[in-house]
């Protein structure tokens, strides 16, 4: 499972200890960020399901669906995923 450190802008608020990564069990790009106030899981967390976001625009859009935004990102962040997405088939 990769993860990179991004920021992450929304509902007035940055995380800039955000997490996106690809998990291969899973298929998925995934997304977390801000801490929740209650539990130990990120507030903000997409990419749980299996084959939920195969592509950066899908997983984008539903990160923009919910209030935030992740772009852009750092362009060698880009490439390690694209290069991820490319090798799991």
């Amino acid at each position: 499972m990769s993860r990179y450190t991004i920021t992450v802008t929304g509902k007035g608020r940055t995380d800039t200890d955000a997490i996106i990564g690809y998990d291969p069990p899973l298929r998925t790009l995934f997304l977390q960020a801000f801490p929740h106030e209650v539990t130990d899981d990120p507030a903000l967390w997409l990419g749980t399901y299996d084959r939920e976001f195969d592509t950066l625009a899908t997983l984008h859009a539903a990160a923009l669906a919910e209030g935030y935004d992740f772009t852009p990102l750092p362009d060698d962040v880009a490439a390690k995923l694209a290069e991820e997405l490319n090798d799991r088939d």
